[in-house]
């Protein structure tokens, strides 16, 4: 098949630009005068200005970039001094959560190569991320807590590209990703605006009914899995646009499929697999197999990447408990690309999964309310990290438990059962 794209130019510029519109008018909700803080890969200019365009029509006050480089990243990792890898620009972080507390708007672009620190020193890349991880803290209670508008979406990096799909050249993968990249964000099409409306419209009749049920418990059966997820006292399902506690209604993810609640982070019994690979920093983890007790991880076992699955389940005490269960099913667009992306905010959205570590505090009726001691006494997580991996496929089912412990039908052969 010819390609009809020009060589030089893989990625379609209509539909770029259309990726900014939705990010900045259905991701982030900008208000007029509302200030944009926005971090990217250096490769991802492109996009990036076609950001500030929309922003500054939409009335953004100021919009600040803040960006990022592969090569000076592995600069650190093969030049830096030792002492480096347990420092992170704290002073940055502490700037940003100021920001967000000023009513700034967070927007991320993701789009770095999933496997960069493939070849670097474990010790020191883990080391680095939990340096980062405790100075980022300050700016990630911001997000997590929903204190300002937040969304997070993709562009098709060369080096990602080559990552999804290894056997064709360079600007083909390019152009490949950048079609699937479109697709998932629902920027394919002209009516992209009015298209995402419809889809948040479905996720919000998904978390009615599952607010409606108020089940106590999901339990999962599949292959390898016998899983009961014990669910906060008085959580709340989200799923599509949120409001935030400023008042504006965003989608923090493009893409998004999943609709997803808080669990009990001392009620998750049983045992799980992974129904999908999870790349975490370099690190390609596979076939995870973990074991619950009272909320907690007590024995994991990989087929690949086990050393370092180990390590973050040693970031601290919450880093074995669960912090978010998400419920997506097996027909929904990412999974039946077949694409494995490497990159947690498309694989999450192929299928059902869980997260490890930090909860939402935004998934608690009166969530905004709750301080956070009152947010860990009803079952919610705290934690340095929060990390995505898959559970669900085609053969999953999965049970809510209501308070009298019957059962219902929630997901059948991987598909909503209603």
């Amino acid at each position: 098949m010819t390609d009809h794209r020009n060589s030089a130019t893989p990625i379609d510029p209509a539909k770029l630009d259309r990726l900014a519109e939705v990010a900045v008018k259905v991701g982030l909700g900008l208000r007029p005068g509302q200030d944009l803080l926005l971090t990217a890969p250096a490769i991802a200019l492109p996009l990036v200005r076609r950001i500030a365009v929309h922003a500054y029509k939409a009335g953004a006050g100021i919009v600040t970039p803040i960006l990022s480089d592969e090569e000076m990243t592995l600069a650190r990792y093969r030049n830096g001094h030792d002492s480096s890898f347990d420092r992170a620009a704290g002073w940055l972080y502490e700037g940003m959560a100021k920001a967000f507390s000023d009513n700034t708007a967070r927007l991320a672009i993701v789009g770095d190569n999933p496997m960069l620190l493939s070849g670097e020193d474990p010790t020191k890349v883990a080391r680095a991320s939990k340096a980062n991880s405790m100075a980022y803290q300050p700016a990630l209670e911001k997000i997590v807590n929903f204190d300002t508008n937040w969304n997070i979406i993709a562009y098709p990096s060369p080096s990602w590209a080559k990552q999804v799909f290894p056997g064709d050249a360079e600007e083909v993968a390019i152009g490949k990703l950048a079609d699937a990249i479109f697709a998932a964000s629902r920027v394919d099409r002209e009516d992209a605006i009015a298209n995402w409306a419809s889809h948040n419209a479905v996720l919000r009749e998904r978390t009615n009914w599952l607010n409606g049920k108020r089940f106590r418990a999901l339990q999962y059966t599949g292959p390898g899995t016998d899983l009961t997820i014990g669910l906060a006292d008085g959580h709340e399902w989200e799923g599509g646009a949120s409001l935030a506690k400023n008042g504006i209604s965003c989608n923090a993810n493009i893409p998004t499929e999943e609709v997803f609640t808080t669990p009990h982070c001392r009620r998750v019994y049983g045992h799980v697999v992974s129904s999908k690979p999870l790349s975490y920093q370099g690190t390609l983890i596979d076939n995870i197999a973990v074991r619950f007790e009272d909320g907690k991880i007590v024995d994991a076992r990989a087929s690949r990447g086990e050393e370092v699955l180990n390590k973050v389940l040693d970031t601290d005490e919450g880093a074995r408990r669960l912090g978010e269960v998400a419920l997506v099913p097996h027909s929904s667009p990412i999974s039946q690309s077949g694409l494995l992306f490497f990159n947690t905010l498309f694989d999450e959205n192929a299928a059902s999964h869980i997260a490890l570590g930090q909860c939402y505090s935004k998934c608690f009726v009166n969530g905004a309310k709750l301080t956070p001691q009152q947010i860990a006494a009803q079952g919610g997580n705290q934690s340095l990290i929060h990390i995505d991996w898959m559970i669900g496929s085609a053969e999953t089912d999965i049970d809510g438990i209501l308070s009298d412990g019957s059962k219902e039908p929630v997901f059948r052969k991987g598909e909503w059962a209603k």
